[in-house]
Formats: C-alpha cells, structure tokens, sequence
C-alpha cells in the first residue's frame, strides 16, 4: 500500500478546535506535510509560524505510524522516558512554543536510536488556551487576561500533524515499473520511501491532463496507477537527493 492514504488523514487527525475570539485569533502554519530525515543526519529545525493577530501557544506531540500487512496502520505514541535509555524514537525540543503575533519560532526533532529500519512519525503542532500546569509558565493574570480576550467571541484554533520520515541508516533504492495496457505498477523494491511528483495521466497528444498530485510508496509496497487504453503516465521520480522524469506511453 502507498502512502498517501495515510497522509491524508494528516490534517484531521492533527485538528484541535477550541473556543477563541473572532479577529484575534492566532493563525498557525508549519509549512511542509512532509520531511525527511537524512542518514546522515539526527536533527532537523521544523518552524512554527503566526499570521493571527494573538499569541499562540502551541504544543507539540509525536507518535509512531505502525503499519500492518494489508495496509492498515496505528499510531502509538513516542515513549520519552526510554529514549534516555537506549530506546528508539523521535522527540521535539522544545515541546511547547510560544509564537507571537506575526512571528515564528522552531522545534528541533531529534532522532534516537538504531537506524535498521525506515521509521515514520506523526508529529502534531496543536494551539491550546494556556492552563495552570501545561508548562508554559505563564502568570496566572496574564493566562486569565489571554483566556478572557480570545474567549470573546466565537472562533476555530486550528492545529496540524505532519510526517517526518526517519530513513535507515544505509539507505537503498531499487524502484521497478510494470507497465501494461490498463495500468502501471510502480514497486518499490528498496528500504526507503520514494516520491512520485507532479503525477499526472494524459491523453495521447498530452494536450489533456489530469491535475497533477504527489504519491509515496512506502518499502516493500506498490503503487498500481489505473489507466484508459492510449493515456501516457507522467511524474517525477524522487530517491532520496535524486530526481529523475518519467513518461511511460
């Protein structure tokens, strides 16, 4: 199975709603749905920014995506305590942000452990009202202040999860195409995901396409793309740092 049907459910899951003020409202947005972390590397700066006219309190969480044969797949969340001792895993520093107006900060994912294995994580970035005790340290008159002006009125805090995709410590690719009348089948034979971007099928004089989209293909899985008689298969090959175009008549 692909990975796309999982990414999709990116958005929902990693919702919050809550009560706040109309117009005063912090607005978040964490940019890419998708980052990869590197062999060569354990860390990546994942930013925070707000466009709304408030502060935003924003907590950060993460869980490891597990699939199962058939396609299925559960989240269970990161056990912190074990990462000290010898546990594997991805944890944030910090976990809680303070983004003012108009402002950005940044959390730092940080892998732990073993890298035998591709390993995907689902990190949520999700705003809350500051409480007594959630460790942002905020004075109870200034926290009862921010309380009263965003509860005003009526108004959506939205939160967001993105995927960070940990790639094995010696990382290959080997992706086959099956090409037949009524489909392509591209197969991914190596231990780390790949990228179909800009994916599209068009007609023969290529004068008619379908909007393009972005696929992944987890190891080990594959990606069976349906197709009318005479319609041509268009994407870019993503493996790692390399990009290589592909147009399957």
């Amino acid at each position: 199975m692909s990975l796309p049907r999982e990414i999709s459910k990116c958005l929902i899951a990693g919702a919050a709603f809550l009560s706040s003020s109309a117009g005063a409202a912090p607005v978040i947005s964490i940019g890419s749905m998708f980052d990869y972390l590197a062999p060569e590397k354990s860390t990546l700066l994942k930013q925070v920014r707000n466009t709304g006219e408030s502060t935003a309190f924003v907590k950060v969480s993460i869980s490891e995506i597990i699939y199962r044969e058939g396609g299925d797949s559960e989240e269970r969340p990161v056990d912190l305590k074990s990462l000290g001792t010898g546990g594997v895993g991805l944890m944030a520093s910090p976990m809680r942000l303070i983004v003012p107006a108009g402002g950005v900060q940044a959390t730092r994912l940080l892998f732990r452990g073993e890298r035998d294995v591709e390993r995907h994580y689902r990190v949520r970035f999700i705003p809350v009202l500051p409480d007594l005790g959630d460790g942002f340290a905020l004075p109870d008159a200034q926290r009862e202040q921010y309380k009263d002006e965003l509860q005003a009125g009526v108004n959506v805090l939205t939160g967001y999860g993105a995927i960070t995709i940990v790639r094995p410590r010696a990382v290959h690719f080997d992706t086959r195409i099956d090409k037949a009348t009524d489909q392509v089948v591209v197969r991914n034979q190596g231990n780390s995901t790949i990228v179909l971007d800009a994916l599209v099928l068009c007609d023969e004089s290529q004068q008619h396409c379908d909007s393009p989209v972005v696929r992944h293909v987890r190891p080990g899985a594959d990606l069976p793309l349906h197709r009318r008689a005479g319609q041509i298969v268009q994407f870019t090959l993503v493996e790692g740092d390399k990009r290589k175009p592909i147009n399957i008549e």
